[in-house]
């Protein structure tokens, strides 16, 4: 199951050093050739090993703390190897991306054509899902459930017969991504939010659109720092970028 995690860690190179790194109340964000972001989870395993020395570390041994089990190191782990390849280059490269195609709004949004009288799983509670319920049979697993939501345990019942399963990318620092992905291999599956990696490996692992982000502006430094939240990054240079495996350009 670390195939996938190896793989990413790969493709970060090998001499890239780490020029900043922020760890802030909703998002931590890492810098070496880009900003790097993934989502700051709780954590009850301890504190972060190397804090204080982060900075100047190799990116790719940063980036091997996403194979830890505390989260908070995990989250810096997937930064770091997202500030290698979440860059506007690379999403150029892959997918011809150019910030005047790219839809605006939550990729729910950007799908919700699409989605209309399918069977639809979401891993995690995003904002603005209830107006999804008009349209599709949606089912939301969070771990920690809100009102209508469904515990995370039934993944293993639900996510086998779904058309759609949106993953949150933060399943990636929890450890639940392979086994969500391996559930959820007759479905069309979408890696959603800052966090995603933008890189096409994770297509020959199933999953068939990269819904992630590229920083474009250093101002949302001070919005994290500042104890930001949420999907206020949006606000802050976070640009959403949508790849999608049938129409990648460079594999």
């Amino acid at each position: 199951m670390w195939d996938i995690y190896d793989e990413l860690i790969a493709a970060v190179p090998s001499e890239l050093r780490v020029t900043d790194c922020l760890v802030g109340v909703c998002w931590t964000m890492v810098h070496s050739l880009s900003t790097g972001m993934a989502m700051t989870m709780d954590n009850d395993m301890g504190f972060i090993r190397g804090s204080g020395s982060l900075v100047g570390m190799r990116v790719r041994e940063l980036a091997e703390y996403v194979k830890s089990w505390n989260n908070l190191e995990a989250g810096i782990g997937l930064a770091a190897i997202n500030s290698a390849i979440n860059t506007v280059e690379r999403a150029e490269e892959y997918a011809g991306y150019q910030r005047s195609r790219q839809v605006e709004g939550s990729a729910f949004q950007a799908f919700r054509q699409e989605l209309q009288g399918k069977k639809v799983a979401v891993i995690g509670h995003f904002p603005g899902l209830d107006e999804l319920k008009e349209w599709c049979q949606l089912s939301i697993l969070e771990r920690n459930p809100q009102q209508g939501d469904l515990p995370d345990p039934a993944c293993e019942y639900i996510l086998p017969n779904q058309d759609y399963v949106f993953l949150t990318a933060t399943t990636l620092i929890n450890k639940t991504f392979p086994r969500l992905l391996e559930l959820s291999k007759e479905a069309k599956v979408i890696l959603v939010g800052p966090s995603t990696p933008l890189h096409p490996s994770l297509f020959e692992r199933g999953v068939e659109v990269l819904a992630g982000s590229v920083i474009e502006e250093k101002g949302l430094w001070t919005y994290i720092r500042e104890g930001g939240m949420g999907p206020g990054v949006f606000k802050r240079g976070c640009r959403m970028v949508e790849i999608h495996k049938s129409e990648l350009v460079r594999a």
